[in-house]
This record gives structure tokens, C-alpha cells and sequence, in this order.
């Protein structure tokens, strides 16, 4: 008897310690869609593009210096960008100059990659309706969840972690 409540209480630790299901994404088209493609030189001059994200677990934040929200969530970017090796964060910068882009990326002293989305193109094709927007990309290259304006670092993480 005492065998089958520790093999019980093993299984049931077993369980929650497993994948958790992301949070609720916020609605778009892009659902279970392949991630829209886009080829972009960095702030720093590297070359991004979707083909070599490909087999990686991305994380595309789109922000702006004049958005206040993006400015809250900056900062956890960062700090996921460090701490999560495994994980490609690609920032969006969608400022009208480049120059604000460059401004906000040193104040908040981002070393993940930061493309300057000039005339809004990458916006208009991940269909970017209010900022900040997140957007969590499979391994196979398909977006997998969205995040609002208001998503938390946990709720992120989550997503993060249910498709990794």
C-alpha cells in the first residue's frame, strides 16, 4: 500500500512538473501560421533574416521610443534575452528614425538584435495593430502565440516554454 502512494504521489509531481500550456494569446491572423518573412540588416549591421531563425525558438518584439508600454516591457526583454540562451529575442523598432531606434536601444542597453522596421513593413506583415506586440515563433517557423499589450514576463516565459 505505501508502494502505490509513493508511485502516486511520484506520478502526480511527474505530471506538474511537465510542459505547461501557454497562457491565451492575444487574436491574430497569424495563429498557427508561418512567421512572415523578412530580411533586415540590425542596428548593429548583422543580417536577420526569417530562413536562418529556422529550428529556433524566436521571440519578435515590436516597440517604439514614443510607446510607453514598450518602454515597461523593454527591460524584461533584456532580461530574457540573457537568461535564456536557447531563446532568439529580435527586436522591432518601429520609431520613424532610425536615430530613435539607436536612442532607445542604448538607454535601455539591449544586446539583442534590434532591426529598424522603416515605413512599417515588418508591422504590416505581422499585422501589428497596437504596441507593444510579441509574438512567439516554433522551431518549425510557425507563430504559436501572441502577446497584448499587457502580457506579463510569466505569461511569456510560459509561451515561451510551451513550445520550446
Amino acid at each position: 500500500m505505501r508502494a502505490l502512494a509513493v508511485l502516486l504521489v511520484v506520478s502526480l509531481f511527474a505530471v506538474s512538473c511537465g510542459p505547461q500550456p501557454p497562457p491565451p494569446s492575444a487574436p491574430s491572423a497569424l495563429l498557427e501560421r508561418p512567421v512572415p518573412s523578412f530580411k533586415r540588416r540590425t542596428l548593429e549591421g548583422a543580417e536577420v533574416t526569417t530562413e536562418s531563425l529556422r529550428g529556433k525558438v524566436v521571440v519578435v518584439k515590436f516597440f517604439a521610443k514614443y510607446c510607453e508600454p514598450c518602454k515597461r516591457t523593454l527591460p524584461a526583454m533584456e532580461r530574457l534575452h540573457k537568461d535564456r540562451p536557447d531563446v532568439v529575442v529580435i527586436g522591432v523598432a518601429e520609431d520613424e528614425h532610425e536615430s530613435d531606434a539607436r536612442e532607445i536601444a542604448a538607454q535601455y542597453g539591449l544586446t539583442f538584435p534590434v532591426v529598424h522596421d522603416s515605413g512599417n513593413v515588418i508591422a504590416g506583415r505581422f499585422r501589428v495593430t497596437e504596441m507593444p506586440a510579441t509574438f512567439v515563433v516554433d522551431r518549425a517557423g510557425s507563430v504559436r502565440w501572441v502577446g497584448s499589450p499587457a502580457v506579463t514576463e510569466a505569461q511569456l516565459e510560459q509561451a515561451i516554454d510551451a513550445w520550446r
